[in-house]
């Protein structure tokens, strides 16, 4: 592969392709964009204010913290690929429809039902589960739509980047909201904004005006086994997908862990309120915003394989500083908000580059599938993360179930400079276009 040079070294210009136009002049692209960055927004609110819920409400400890995890992220480990295997047989735009009416409905539940004295732990869990399971559907989906409303795959970088932006922004002003409003109107209560960020998503998807075309006719009926066989070889076999989706299984696995258990830490060994641990997490995830910024500067500048090394490494390296924090309060909070700052800003770099990748790398009747088979080992490895981590707590401690994690954690970086997608230089513009 080439450096730099969007053509053959040495070609004359005339001969090299010409850019791909900006997405600021693609309206259904921008329609899609507005409406899904404000249900993120929603999102992070819920993000905070369904765990305070279960600490503030129920009085939960670790282990059951750790299970309500569980039963958000488990879907992925039981349903993805499922999903992934009908999304490529059907168009995308109705399936998120559908999901996002589902959440709506699901988080609005909650303050409704705790209005009339109804909610239980047990439901909290079920209500839980199931956003999960609708949550799924909806990240399955609309990864396999994106390319399709870009159309030219050179500006899936600055699709992903535009999306990443929003999410970091997200990152940054939702859990000083969800902290104010579980402060104001109570956790449950909170999660009345998340209802109506759904809403605008629901309307955004239904004014995108391109018709999505049908997914290629096949020729025989094939066998719902054979086709996640066939997802589970793309991904599975190709070294990149694959080393991609075993280091996001376990950074997933380890910062879910240190999220549920920091959770429960400042508030009850740190005694930080709702407000302060959204401040934290606030003022944190500016990393992610300037991550989402630099992250098309940074790939450019280092290379692809370099920009990911880098990236990556300070995700995991972010979780030593949670226990290591100390002294007054004003320390404790800036060694918090460091340690998420380092991993928003590691993470929003690489997941601009790591989702343009795999999707500049699979066929698009393969989309859905590798999709569902990332998404089911990135979220399957948090789902799993929540529930050891809440019972190593309780067997030695929540401080030193956040040593474990950051100490194994900074071991993931061994696996990280062995991975062959530090090796690549420049960003493919296709399945073929893959060094040997």
């Amino acid at each position: 592969m080439s450096g730099d040079a969007a053509g053959t070294v040495g070609a004359p210009a005339e001969h090299q392709a010409p850019p791909p136009p900006r997405l600021w002049r693609n309206r259904d692209f921008m329609v899609f964009w507005v409406g899904e960055a404000l249900s993120v927004y929603g999102t992070q609110i819920t993000a905070l204010a369904l765990p305070l819920t279960a600490v503030l409400v129920f009085e939960v400890g670790p282990e059951q913290l750790g299970l309500l995890r569980f039963a958000q992220l488990v879907p992925f480990l039981g349903l993805a690929l499922l999903f992934g295997v009908w999304v490529d047989r059907v168009r995308k735009r109705p399936v998120m429809l559908g999901a996002n009416l589902s959440r709506l409905v699901l988080i609005g539940l909650v303050p409704l039902l705790y209005q009339f004295d109804l909610l239980t732990l047990p439901m909290l869990y079920a209500l839980a589960l199931g956003v999960g399971v609708a949550t799924v559907l909806f990240d399955v989906s609309w990864m396999s739509y994106v390319p399709i409303l870009v159309k030219d795959r050179r500006s899936l970088l600055e699709a992903n980047t535009k999306l990443n932006a929003t999410l970091s922004s997200a990152d940054v002003a939702g859990p000083g909201i969800a902290g104010a409003l579980v402060s104001a109107v109570s956790a449950p209560f909170a999660m009345v904004a998340n209802t109506f960020s759904y809403a605008v998503s629901v309307v955004s998807l239904l004014a995108i005006r391109a018709p999505e075309p049908p997914p290629p006719a096949r020729e025989t009926t094939r066998r719902l086994r054979t086709e996640l066989a066939e997802g589970l070889r793309w991904v599975f076999g190709n070294r990149w997908l694959r080393a991609m989706g075993l280091v996001g299984c376990s950074c997933n696995f380890f910062l879910t862990m240190v999220q549920s258990l920091f959770l429960l830490y400042a508030v009850r060994e740190q005694g930080l309120s709702a407000a302060a641990v959204g401040f934290v997490m606030g003022a944190a995830a500016v990393g992610g915003l300037l991550g989402a910024v630099i992250a098309s500067t940074v790939v450019r500048r280092l290379s692809v394989g370099t920009a990911y090394r880098v990236s990556v490494s300070v995700i995991f390296l972010g979780p030593l500083l949670v226990p290591a924090a100390g002294g007054p309060q004003w320390l404790l909070m800036s060694l918090f908000v460091a340690s998420f700052f380092l991993e928003y800003l590691g993470g929003s770099v690489s997941n601009v580059l790591i989702v343009s990748l795999r999707q500049a790398i699979t066929p698009q009747h393969l989309m859905g599938r590798m999709t569902a088979a990332m998404r089911m080992l990135l979220y399957g490895g948090g789902a799993l993360g929540g529930p050891v981590g809440g019972v190593l707590a309780g067997v030695v401690g929540l401080r030193e179930a956040l040593w474990v994690a950051g100490v194994l954690s900074a071991l993931m970086l061994v696996p990280i400079v062995l991975s062959p997608v530090g090796r690549l230089r420049t960003m493919p513009t296709g399945p073929d276009d893959m060094p040997a």
